[in-house]
């Protein structure tokens, strides 16, 4: 069968690029192997927010004399129940890209998938049958999965990833996290706002190590509010799996300790799905585990192209979705703008959330800006502290000659909403003085932007 562009993978990368590139008159196929929606829809992105929303509802329910509330008994947890509906919300969400293939007119094609030369692509289905297919335009879009250290071999059971940490049977009394991404303290606020007892272990010196220093101090500051025990600047020797556990031995700057856990979650960043791809059979190029392309996501072999995390940009669904659509809008002759990688905004859902783009302070004055900064705490914001929200605050940082806006770091409730704003201003070159002329509403904790500028300014009201 004869396509004008096939998708390998139906992630948030592949099945946008496929609706893309079907809105533009392109005969679109995508090969999937597992569920529609991929990983980020399946066992990532999606269903993690509901447990963290599960567990946010249910640190309410433990607190309501906080919001003037009584209940007749004690708040309990359903771990069971959670997961569940964790699912659930998944499976709805499989079922909508679903009806959006159907609707695009996209040919699904279940199978593993293998690129060969000559613009084709051999599927093998669950029966073992191969079929052969070929379209002039081949884009690997298959994602990224858990990555494994050597000596924190996955089985599974006792020491688990981020797709089993989703899923486990029963809750586990204690939890080492290893890592402190996005993923890792994802995790670690949900379970231990579920009731486990977690331990983060972080090799560098601050969690979320890509985030503001000061983000950094604020979250663990946070977490250990929450009873979370966390040790940075330390790494996980070994796993005794032998036992009834784990124990874990750590290495610290003050020595070496061992831990004990019922679980141990390996959270230390994703590898690309590249292998058994046929990469190396068409020739096309690869460094240090990741395929390269030019800025139209051009392989550097003609009529095959790549998107999402097999690349070395920001492995991030909204990134994986921009590229695809940069992408296939080129194959079509449009003329798109190539994709600032420095403007791309990164969020993490624990609670307090955090959201940020551009540079930090010190990656701004590593550089050699002059800088002028405006913090403003969501502890003098009338509508977090009517949420009862009020932890954490919004940074801002100018360029002190020109007035642009070179980052932004926040941490508080409902920061992964905001964080668009500086988003578009940045793609605008609004500068410091604008945003605090553009008039922002009252109560809303987006006011914290506009005083935020105006910190930097020395023009803020409220503080």
């Amino acid at each position: 069968m004869n396509f004008d562009i096939i998708v390998i993978g139906s992630g948030p990368g592949g099945y946008v690029t496929a609706i893309r590139a079907s809105q533009l008159g392109f005969k679109t196929a995508v090969i999937e192997k597992a569920e529609l929606g991929g990983i980020c829809l399946n066992w990532g992105c999606i269903p993690t927010k509901a447990l963290l929303k599960s567990a946010q509802v249910f640190e309410y329910l433990k607190h309501p004399g906080d919001y003037g509330l009584t209940l007749s008994g004690e708040a309990k947890a359903d771990f069971t129940a959670v997961v569940k509906r964790s699912r659930d919300v998944a499976g709805g969400m499989s079922k909508g890209v679903q009806f959006l293939m159907k609707k695009n007119k996209i040919e699904v094609i279940a199978g593993t998938a293998k690129v060969k030369a000559g613009k084709k692509v051999e599927v093998t289905d669950a029966d073992g049958k191969v079929s052969v297919y070929e379209a002039p335009h081949i884009i690997i879009a298959t994602g990224a999965r858990s990555r494994e250290l050597p000596n924190l071999k996955q089985d599974g059971k006792k020491i688990i990833g981020y797709r089993a940490a989703m899923v486990l049977p029963t809750q586990p009394k204690s939890m080492v996290v290893v890592g402190s991404g996005a993923i890792g303290v994802e995790f670690a606020y949900f379970y231990a706002a579920m009731g486990t007892k977690v331990t983060i272990v972080e090799y560098l010196p601050n969690i979320v190590p890509v985030e503001d220093e000061e983000v950094s101090k604020q979250l663990e500051r946070n977490f250990k509010k929450m009873g979370i025990d966390i040790l940075t600047e330390a790494s996980v020797e070994a796993v005794d799996t032998a036992g009834a556990g784990c124990k874990v031995t750590v290495k610290t700057k003050t020595g070496t300790s061992t831990l004990e856990a019922d679980i141990v979650l390996s959270a230390v960043g994703i590898t690309p799905n590249i292998e058994n791809l046929g990469l190396e059979e068409v020739g096309i190029a690869t460094d240090k585990g990741r395929i390269l392309v030019n800025k139209w996501y051009e392989t550097n072999i003609p009529g095959y192209y790549a998107i999402g995390d097999v690349l070395p940009t920001q492995a991030l669904a909204h990134v994986a979705s921009a590229e695809g659509i940069t992408c296939v809008e080129k194959i079509a002759g449009h003329h798109p703008e190539p994709i600032d990688y420095k403007n791309i905004p990164g969020c993490t859902y624990c609670q307090p959330e955090i959201a940020s783009v551009g540079m930090t302070e010190k990656q701004a004055k590593e550089a050699g800006k002059e800088i002028k900064v405006g913090k403003f705490p969501f502890s003098a914001s009338g509508k977090a502290k009517a949420g009862g929200t009020s932890d954490g605050f919004i940074k801002l940082i100018f360029d002190a000659k020109y007035g642009e806006l070179l980052g932004a770091h926040m941490i508080g409730a409902n920061v992964t909403e905001m964080i668009a704003e500086i988003v578009v201003a940045r793609k605008l070159e609004t500068t410091g003085i604008e945003l605090i002329k553009s008039v922002h509403p009252h109560p809303t904790m987006s006011e914290a932007i506009m005083e935020a500028a105006a910190a930097a300014y020395g023009e803020v009201i409220h503080l």
